[in-house]
């Protein structure tokens, strides 16, 4: 009865090789057991002996052989092979594990991904197609099953990057009656239809992108003060400092629309100098000049003639100072003298020089 109940383990990779291992510390402490297997059938049965063991370090553990048939009959036995330690018969076909998946294409259509593989020549409706995936922001894998061999599923954001992995699974209990499954196929990123090397270039990507745009609306802000700054500073100069007037342009019409005649531009500006006269004066220096004879031969004096000048300040403010001249035109055709200058007045209140 404990012969039946030796515990092995039986994998048939792809009914191509057979992998069958027992516990040998446990079952077998101190006896370096053999192993025989034959795939015949009926009374004549030709065992052959292990061709490679599998060591657990020095003693025998397992044993690997070449998958000859559906039937399978093993036996366990001492050292020298003169006595049988363990038998069991089994169906090989019921321990397969398939190989990885080959040729594993993706075809994305928008939110929809649908992976494919090449169908085995053999048993294919004993397997079943299996993909996992998650994102950079999950934590467990998600997974799908469906026939081999294709299988698709919808919900994937183009924002994200996902890895994707997929392996064969064989059907229990109507093809296998151990759940066997190959091993995981290469795992690829995927990102919106676009394979990546991996999901860590997305995340480098974003802080870069971060950075670049940060940046420039340093860039932009800086740009901004500087020109609130420098108009500021014309403000303030200009408070502060203000522009001298150059004397040219205050006259510029009397040469430039009147050909510099004098009385034609005083007419046109009378009534300007009249509006911008201040509601009070306060006398500052009156002027006297008398008139001389000019003729010395006719030793006639004529009268004193005087011109009293006003000049008029307006009221002192923050910003500036306005100051007017009235005159007192002498009477027709008198003569003034200027120091050297002679002015001449006639009835018409024209001055010549």
């Amino acid at each position: 009865g404990w012969k039946a109940a030796i515990n092995t383990t039986i994998i048939n990779f792809n009914n191509e090789k057979m992998q069958i291992t027992w516990a040998t510390r446990e079952i077998f402490p101190n006896e370096n057991v053999s192993f025989f297997y034959t795939f015949d059938e009926g009374k004549h049965k030709v065992w052959k002996p292990c061709p490679t063991y599998l060591l657990d370090p020095d003693y025998n553990s397992g044993c690997l052989f070449k998958t000859e048939g559906p039937t399978l009959a093993i036996s366990i036995r001492n050292s020298n092979g003169s006595e049988e330690l363990f038998y069991k018969k089994l169906k090989s076909d019921f321990y397969i594990k398939p190989n990885r998946p080959e040729n594993v294409t993706f075809f994305w259509k928008e939110d929809t991904v649908t992976v494919s593989c090449n169908k085995p020549e053999k048993a294919a409706r004993c397997l079943r197609l299996e993909i996992q995936y998650k994102s950079k922001f999950d934590e467990e894998w998600q997974s799908r099953i469906s026939k081999c061999c294709s299988v698709g599923e919808q919900g994937f954001d183009p924002r994200k990057c996902y890895s994707f992995r997929v392996r064969l699974r064989r059907l229990v209990p109507y093809c296998n009656v151990v759940n066997y499954s190959s091993d995981w196929g290469a795992e690829t990123f995927w990102m919106n239809g676009t394979l990546l090397d991996s999901c860590d270039d997305d995340i480098t990507s974003q802080p870069n992108t971060v950075i670049v745009l940060s940046c420039s609306l340093a860039v932009l802000l800086l740009m901004l003060i500087l020109v609130i700054l420098l108009c500021k500073w014309q403000r303030v100069q200009m408070s502060v400092l203000p522009a001298i007037p150059d004397p040219k342009y205050l006259f510029a019409d009397l040469f430039n629309d009147h050909n510099g005649n004098l009385q034609e531009w005083l007419d046109k500006n009378d009534h300007v100098m009249l509006q911008t006269k201040p509601e009070y004066e306060e006398p500052e220096s009156i002027t006297e000049a008398e008139s001389q004879q000019e003729d010395g031969k006719n030793n006639e004096k004529q009268g004193p003639l005087e011109k009293i000048l006003t000049f008029s300040r307006a009221a002192e403010n923050n910003d500036s100072k306005a100051a007017e001249i009235a005159c007192l035109i002498p009477a027709s055709n008198t003569m003034a003298s200027f120091a050297a200058c002679h002015i001449l007045r006639n009835d018409d209140v024209y001055v010549m020089l």
